[in-house]
């Protein structure tokens, strides 16, 4: 059967595929890899080579006092280190992102933007910060139409300067550590330095992924020296040094996140985006001065007795993911179980519901209105639900809903592509502290301009091309200062005012799914974290049911058939980290990625 089977299966899956890119649409160009770990790692803790033998077991890591769990074994051991000398989980996040940045930064780093959720022990409060990418203030609503009004091919936008938003991760990283942290800033950035200094082994994962993105990567002097020295691709196991990065990092150790949004660093990187061959982009010095991290509070929506709490706009991910939870919450998916095909078709039809209100109605509400609390409103969802239990097989069509709104505004539905990279942190100190942080530079590795050894997002392509459908506006059109819509969830889960799992996931628009999935399958079917992240994966966003390829998800491929859905089985290549809060905590990192969780 399906429930006994995905465990073992996912596992394998990891350990032995092979990463084939098919770079023929781009909703399938070159993901990052799926391998198994290297030689890379072969330095790892005792503890780090315990919780990876967890990972490959099938078990999730078990501790008292604290947990970090991340996409890397080096950043998790940067932050593990952090927590065991007495810092918090911001504190902590600041070691993790740093080393991410060097050594995974195909998915993120200083040149992108994250959303942090976080539980205050102290307080008992739960509030979130936006330091998503802004556009800069010299766009234009045609920037990514050519000059017949058509808009541009997704790569054409994407590879150069212009897509690139001004960063948010440095300032978001300060501020984290301004509001919650105790440990000495500049110290919290050592870690990384020393890697970037002394060098790290690349891993197969990110060799794999320059391997597939070699031609994007090949167009711009700086990044091509980098990761395809004398015109070969970076193999695994070669040890890389970044003294650019280190010297970046020993400047926000002296000057904070200053160091990147003023003076030379700042000239470089909006010299390097202005003058980007073929794609000159549009980011200026006043942008990166005037940039702001943004507190918000936070999206939250009852499931099973839970409150499932996480980023909202410019962030989809709280409302798309509460969205499909309110709506299963209608039905008893914990009687149904992981097997039947009727749970999916619950699942993928909610999930298709609240897409269809994501592409109509989602976006940075600083700039558009929003129908915020009515999408997430029971009454509404139990209506959105009501369609769903009228049916005996998949929809046959799918609209969005009238969700109560103060105000009338009529949007047309987005066209944006959001595709995966992407990486996410989850963390528990040991005073109780809680974080959630989905951190991206967008597509892998971004814009591929490389400047002062990072590279800058593409993230201005996650607006719409469009600005207006038959002459009605989209609601994520590109404006200046305007946030581009996410669909990053990072994610706490809260029972009795406390938080019970930590979790998010990297994956482009398919985080919502990843998510929603591992929620369902923590809460409902009683799965410990590692087997809710480990489980294959069914996603179905606008019809078509996505199956994880070479897992036993498969068996569930001519059930969902004969229920009228078109199944399309694929890689499904998600980054689920979470924690589990309990007696004790318990983490679970992504089989298909080399992460793993710590803690003591």
């Amino acid at each position: 059967m399906f429930q006994q089977k995905w465990l073992l299966a996912a596992v394998l899956t990891a350990i032995t595929s092979v990463p084939v890119y098919a770079q023929t649409t781009a909703d399938s160009v070159a993901p990052e890899a799926d391998t198994d770990l290297s030689t890379a790692f072969d330095g790892l803790s005792a503890p780090a080579r315990a919780a990876l033998d967890a990972k490959n077991a099938g078990t999730p890591v078990v501790a008292d006092d604290w947990m970090v769990a991340a996409a890397n074994p080096l950043a998790v051991e940067a932050g593990a280190e952090v927590l065991r000398n007495g810092g918090t989980a911001a504190d902590a996040m600041v070691a993790v992102q740093a080393v991410l940045g060097l050594v995974e930064p195909q998915s993120s780093g200083l040149g992108g933007g994250a959303f942090l959720v976080w539980y205050d022990a102290e307080t008992s409060a739960l509030t979130t910060l936006d330091g998503r990418e802004t556009a800069p203030m010299a766009v234009t609503p045609t920037v990514f139409q050519d000059e017949t009004g058509e808009p541009l091919q997704f790569f054409d936008a994407v590879v150069g300067g212009l897509s690139v938003g001004t960063p948010g991760t440095p300032r978001l990283m300060e501020d984290a550590h301004r509001r919650w942290g105790r440990a000495n800033w500049g110290g919290l950035l050592d870690p990384a330095i020393d890697l970037a200094e002394n060098g790290f082994a690349v891993s197969e994962r990110l060799a794999a992924s320059i391997a597939g993105d070699a031609e994007r990567l090949g167009r711009f002097g700086p990044t091509a020296d980098y990761f395809i020295p004398d015109g070969t691709p970076l193999a695994a196991g070669t040890t890389l040094v970044n003294p650019e990065y280190a010297d970046v990092l020993r400047q926000m150790a002296a000057q904070g996140a200053d160091a990147i949004y003023s003076g030379p660093i700042a000239e470089d990187i909006v010299r390097t985006v202005r003058t980007a061959q073929g794609n000159p982009g549009l980011l200026a010095l006043d942008d990166l001065a005037t940039y702001r991290v943004i507190e918000r509070p936070a999206v939250c929506v009852e499931y099973r007795q839970a409150d499932v709490c996480g980023m909202g706009p410019p962030s989809s991910g709280a409302l798309t993911v509460g969205q499909i939870l309110g709506m299963a919450e209608q039905f008893d998916l914990a009687t149904l179980g992981p097997d039947n095909p009727e749970s999916w078709r619950i699942i993928g039809d909610a999930s298709r519901l609240a897409f269809a209100d994501r592409g109509r109605y989602m976006a940075d509400s600083d700039f558009v209105p929003m129908p915020t609390e009515g999408l997430v409103d029971p009454v509404y969802l139990e209506s959105r639900a009501g369609q769903i239990k009228a049916a005996d097989t998949a929809l046959e069509t799918v609209t969005p809903g009238e969700p109560e709104w103060d105000h009338a505004m009529l949007w047309a539905d987005d066209q944006s592509l959001e595709l995966p990279s992407t990486s996410h942190i989850s963390i528990v100190d040991s005073y109780g502290n809680a974080l959630s942080m989905t951190t991206t530079i967008e597509n892998g590795f971004g814009s591929r301009l490389f400047v002062r050894g990072f590279l800058l997002n593409n993230e201005l392509t996650d607006f719409s091309f469009r600005t207006h459908s038959d002459g009605i506006p989209i609601a994520n059109r590109i404006e200046p200062g305007k946030r581009p819509r996410s669909s990053m969830a990072p994610t706490i889960v809260m029972q009795d005012d406390a938080p019970i799992l930590v979790i998010g996931s990297p994956g482009g628009s398919r985080i919502i799914g990843y998510v929603a999935q591992a929620i369902i399958a923590h809460l409902d079917w009683g799965m410990d974290v590692q087997q809710a992240v480990s489980m294959p994966h069914l996603v179905n966003r606008f019809g078509t049911f996505d199956i994880e390829d070479g897992t036993s998800a498969a068996d569930l491929a001519e059930p969902l058939t004969a229920l009228g859905f078109e199944v399309n089985a694929r890689g499904l290549n998600s980054g689920l980290h979470a924690i589990s809060i309990s007696d004790q905590l318990r983490g679970g990192a992504d089989p298909r990625r080399e992460g793993i969780a710590l803690g003591q």
